[in-house]
């Protein structure tokens, strides 16, 4: 008998987990993609709850409180064998932070959003090496779909510290 992959677990473990969001929130996303260091490749898959939007006073920027669990796919990147990080752990992540959004409902450019969230983490790699870490994304959200870049990095506080960037696709619910 032939046991599913880690990959294919951590897939069928993430709604669940995307279940477990507080039911205040507004939207549910379950987000999937690549993530690249340097030019080696990973698979990544991140629940995101996203909740009740804010203005900031009278101007036309909003905010929203979002939490985000995440996981990236270890490497088998030889050459950083030897090095007291290397890319072969698997990554899991959990943060806290805004999606912050310009304009009124019915402008063209409402759906983008720039996103700022710190981190923490499990394992270290060359990408990752701190178990703090900051994750910004640039991306457009449609009422039932997303499309992101996100990059995840400790801002230079540590080395290594190449970063993940990603790009990512979701699937929005509103509970």
């Amino acid at each position: 008998m032939r046991l599913p992959s880690r990959a294919s677990l951590v897939l069928l473990a993430l709604p669940l987990v995307a279940l477990a969001f507080p039911a205040a929130a507004a939207r549910l996303e379950i987000q999937g993609g690549r993530t690249y260091m340097d030019s080696y490749a990973a698979n990544t898959v991140f629940a995101e709850g996203v909740f009740d939007e804010h203005r900031l006073g009278d101007t036309r920027f909003s905010w929203s409180p979002d939490v985000s669990l995440g996981w990236l796919d270890g490497r088998n990147i030889a050459r950083f064998d030897g090095g007291r990080y290397t890319t072969r752990d698997q990554i899991w992540l959990v943060a806290g932070g805004a999606r912050l959004h310009y304009g009124d409902a019915g402008d063209w450019y409402r759906p983008l959003f720039l996103s700022f969230q710190p981190a923490l983490h499990t394992g270290r790699t060359q990408a990752l090496s701190t178990p703090y870490e900051f994750v910004s994304t640039l991306g457009w959200q449609g009422r039932r779909f997303s499309l992101q870049v996100r990059h995840i990095s400790n801002g230079n506080l540590h080395h290594p510290n190449r970063g993940e960037t990603m790009a990512l696709v979701g699937v929005a619910f509103n509970p």
